[in-house]
């Protein structure tokens, strides 16, 4: 007992984990940092951004009373808790998307069931289909093929450094012209670094081979984009515009894919030729092809084309559907005279309709490699771009929204003030304030759906055919070429490390510039044929 008592006094209290070492006077100081860092985790930047939604809508339910009905005003509610949760990312973008299907009903916009229709239409089963095409092309290495052959035809003998770089160029932007930017940009950077990485590195590395590797890199980033806008399916703006159209002015002709490219094309063959100029006149002069003869030839690329081996028979037929997919698309209707082969079912076949038909097809055909195996499964499919499809079907709901609340009616007396301002003051201003918005703020397709609603009202303001502000408003969400960080195709050619931002500066703000020109005099001249936008709407 006595040896017990003393231990127990030697070290008095501390056997017992349950006997506090100091006495308490309030709460333990665990619990304390625990109470302080649960208050740190919710008093966070991102939580506000998530309140900030809800908090918007409701000051504007509350505080906001416009001259039409209630829906007008609960649609401006909606249309505040919508933006703020795209422009702060406060939840993934594919979230924020779909909130259109819980806020319409709720707020007595729509029906669930109307406004589930936005999510699915003809411009959403083109996205499905060409993009399942796409996958079947890189899956079967069918660009690397296509853009080495091409850059052999360009590289000169002998070496010729802006024919090359035209050849890289051009090869990728006909890859997007088919292919979302990013898809593109990532298939086509490792063939671009794989061309420039034969030149010397580091300090050994001359002015000349240094600014040739910066105006390869450029001109894959820059390619890309161009290459985009003159498809509907080369990016997803293009598509937001023709869904919105479609949902504005349901009466009137839509968009079709040979229409746009009617459009399309020349404008971005002209910022091409400008690109490709630039790059030229500031990186990679006619005299450079002595210094780099010595590392590029046509012998690399040979070797390339040798380690890919013949074509399959899968390629072979991947190719194939995809060659007749475009002969398909660009004949469905041609002109008035010549109405092309979509007349045959009176107006009810679109473009998806013929997209998801080809790609339906990629899995009947077999692939000659594995019994029973054909050329795509939908294991390769999981790559499919769902929040693109989601955006484009909050982006088509929110257009009917605005339409069928009446606040389209409001925006438009709104801005009547607009009516006297001269078009070719407009257009410019238009296209300049949708490439700040994706420079600094958010991404292309969530300005398209931002402004392009705007523009519309804007456009009726001014006695204007919509599409005159439209187009211009799309196509210059697109011109975001001075941050790295604007688009992801940026990203991609900003972390190879061959570039820096003063680089992109350089080159992006004369092609902004050429851009935004070229735009201003080619939609009131070849895109007033094109799209007829004599005729009232």
């Amino acid at each position: 007992m006595i040896n017990g008592d003393h231990d127990q006094l030697a070290h008095p209290i501390s056997d017992d984990p349950k006997t506090p070492l100091l006495p308490l006077h309030g709460d333990p100081p665990q619990r304390k940092l625990s109470f302080r860092s649960s208050l740190s985790s919710i008093l966070t930047l991102k939580n506000f951004y998530i309140l900030l939604g809800p908090l918007l809508s409701t000051i504007v339910c509350l505080f906001v009373k416009l001259d039409g009905p209630v829906t007008s005003t609960n649609m401006l509610a909606i249309l505040a808790w919508v933006f703020a949760w795209w422009l702060t990312e406060a939840v993934p973008m594919p979230v924020t998307s779909m909130s259109p299907l819980f806020l319409f009903p709720l707020f007595g916009i729509s029906s669930a069931d109307h406004v589930a229709h936005s999510y699915m239409d003809d411009v959403i089963a083109l996205v499905l289909g060409s993009f399942i095409l796409v996958l079947a092309v890189e899956h079967y290495n069918i660009h690397r093929r296509l853009a080495f052959n091409i850059t052999m035809v360009f590289c000169g003998d002998p070496l010729n450094p802006p024919l090359l770089l035209l050849g890289i160029c051009a090869t990728t932007a006909f890859v997007s012209m088919w292919m979302h930017n990013v898809a593109a940009a990532v298939l086509m950077m490792p063939v671009a670094t794989g061309i420039i990485q034969r030149l010397p590195t580091g300090p050994t590395q001359s002015d000349v081979e240094n600014k040739f590797c910066r105006a390869v890199i450029l001109g894959v980033i820059y390619s890309t984009a161009i290459g985009g806008m003159s498809t509907l399916t080369g990016t997803g703006v293009n598509l937001i515009l023709v869904g919105m159209w479609k949902k504005y002015f349901p009466n009137e002709e839509p968009i079709s894919f040979n229409k746009w490219f009617f459009f399309g094309f020349p404008f971005a063959f002209l910022l091409f030729i400008a690109l490709w100029g630039i790059l030229c006149l500031l990186y990679c002069s006619k005299g450079s092809g002595r210094a780099l003869s010595a590392y590029l030839d046509k012998s690399h690329l040979k070797r390339e084309l040798e380690f890919l081996g013949p074509m399959a028979f899968a390629e072979k037929m991947v190719l194939a559907v995809f060659s007749m997919l475009i002969v398909l698309w660009m004949t469905k209707s041609i002109t008035d005279d010549v109405p092309g082969w979509g007349v045959l079912f009176n107006g009810r076949v679109g473009d998806g309709t013929v997209s998801v038909m080809m790609a339906t097809l990629l899995f009947i055909i077999p692939n000659k490699k594995e019994k029973g195996e054909k050329l795509m499964d939908w294991n390769k499919c999981k790559k499919l771009p769902w929040s693109l499809i989601l955006l484009l079907g909050a982006g088509f709901a929110i257009a009917e929204g605005v339409e069928s609340s009446g606040l389209a009616d409001i925006l438009s007396e709104t801005l009547d003030f607009l009516e006297r301002a001269p078009y070719l003051a407009i257009a410019p201003a238009v296209c300049l304030i949708s490439s700040i918005i994706t420079e600094f703020i958010t991404s292309n397709n969530a300005t398209t759906t931002l402004v392009v609603p705007l523009l519309i009202q804007i456009a009726k303001g001014m006695h204007l055919h919509p599409l005159l502000l439209m187009v211009p408003g799309a196509i210059g969400a697109q011109f975001a070429f001075l941050l790295p960080t604007a688009t992801p195709s940026n990203v991609v050619g900003f972390t190879t490390g061959h570039i820096e931002m003063k680089d992109m500066i350089k080159i992006g703000l004369p092609l902004k510039i050429a851009g935004i020109a070229a735009l201003t005099l080619l939609m009131p001249t070849l895109g007033a044929y094109v799209f007829e936008t004599n005729k009232d709407v």
